[in-house]
């Protein structure tokens, strides 16, 4: 069964919540984690077609799921868009990035790129 989902991976809640509901109004299906910890257990059962980063979290940042998503056979197959304040320092695993605050055509774009 094709990954149709994005995981949206960001600290702030209201930014989340905003994010989140802009991508389902355009029709997108999303799951959203707080920080790198949650975002790995959402993906234990179901992957995402794209994860949506933020790098600076608390409980495990960005850039340590990033990492971890690299070192896993499974989980590297999932693209990743930095969406941060620092994106100029994205990881190398991101093969997108976005400069935060995203317009909402810049995620959209990212989002049908990677979505089947």
């Amino acid at each position: 069964m094709p990954r149709r989902h994005v995981l949206l991976v960001e600290d702030d809640h209201h930014l989340r919540e905003v994010t989140a509901d802009a991508l389902r109004d355009s029709g997108i299906e999303v799951v959203e984690a707080a920080n790198g910890a949650q975002a790995l257990a959402a993906m234990s059962g179901d992957l995402p077609c794209l994860v949506l980063l933020d790098l600076m979290m608390p409980v495990m940042d960005g850039w340590e799921m990033a990492r971890r998503m690299a070192a896993d056979p499974v989980l590297a197959q999932v693209p990743i868009c930095v969406v941060s304040a620092v994106a100029n320092q994205a990881p190398p695993e991101a093969s997108e990035v976005l400069s935060k605050p995203a317009s909402l055509a810049s995620l959209l774009a990212v989002v049908r790129k990677h979505r089947p």
